[in-house]
């Protein structure tokens, strides 16, 4: 197994851990709130489900096209 597949799978990894902890933020009684009130989530409980979205689909590329060995 190569480096890269390697660094894909701990992206994809730390990115669908990232998108639970958004998914468990956006149920907070603060993002509830906000929601209610502005509906919008909190600046913090998106860039969680940008960010594990994001490194997710990163991680997924690189373990299905990265470099063969």
């Amino acid at each position: 197994m190569n480096i890269q597949r390697v660094a894909g799978i701990a992206l994809l990894v730390i990115g669908l851990v990232l998108v639970v902890v958004g998914m468990n933020a956006s149920d907070s009684l603060a993002d509830r709130a906000s929601n209610f009130f502005t509906g919008h989530y909190t600046d913090s409980t998106v860039w969680y489900l940008v960010a594990g979205i994001a490194s997710a689909v990163v991680g997924l590329m690189l373990v299905m096209f990265g470099r063969r060995a």
